[in-house]
């Protein structure tokens, strides 16, 4: 009996810290994703109105992407609704074509509609080949429109990157408990 007990309390410490480690993980990316938002909005302040007015939003604080014909990117960012975050998303790319070279990148989805944003909440969300980002720079946000009820924005961090590539993005999300 005394063996059944230390083990049940061993396996709980263990899920205890298990828990906790990631927990921490996703407060470091929040945290991030607070900072990507503020340097967003200095780069260019029309995005303010897609923060404050969309259903949610999806930020990706550093999406690192690189290649040489094959190219990949990837990275891991907050689900917010109504400004409230609600899980933890990360995406994932693959692309073949003329490409060289590494960026690291922030970048923010916005839905438009609740519609919109329960879609990308299902999983296994994916953006078509056709979709593009908008490079976040100071008025570029006033001419941008939603497609489909989703908006792009990026805005380059570091690295050097000539892409003329073809892909998609697919993403995971996972609510919070």
């Amino acid at each position: 009996m005394e063996t059944l007990k230390n083990m049940m309390v061993v396996c709980l410490l263990l899920v205890t810290v298990g828990a906790t480690a990631q927990n921490n993980k996703d407060k470091e990316i929040m945290a991030d994703a607070q900072k990507a938002k503020k340097t967003l909005i200095a780069k260019d302040a029309g995005l303010e109105k897609f923060f404050d007015h969309a259903s949610g939003y999806a930020i990706f604080p550093n999406v690192g992407k690189g290649g040489l014909i094959i190219g990949g990117a990837s990275g891991n960012g907050v689900v917010y609704e109504n400004g409230t975050p609600i899980g933890m998303t990360s995406l994932k790319k693959i692309n073949i074509g003329l490409q060289a070279g590494g960026q690291a990148v922030i970048e923010v989805i916005f839905f438009e509609t609740d519609a919109a944003l329960n879609r990308f909440m299902e999983g296994n969300y994916e953006f078509s080949a056709e979709a593009s980002a908008v490079v976040a720079e100071e008025g570029k946000s006033e001419n941008a429109s939603y497609s489909d009820g989703v908006m792009v924005f990026a805005l380059p961090k570091a690295g050097l990157m000539a892409d003329a590539s073809v892909g998609g993005q697919k993403f995971e999300y996972h609510a919070f408990k």
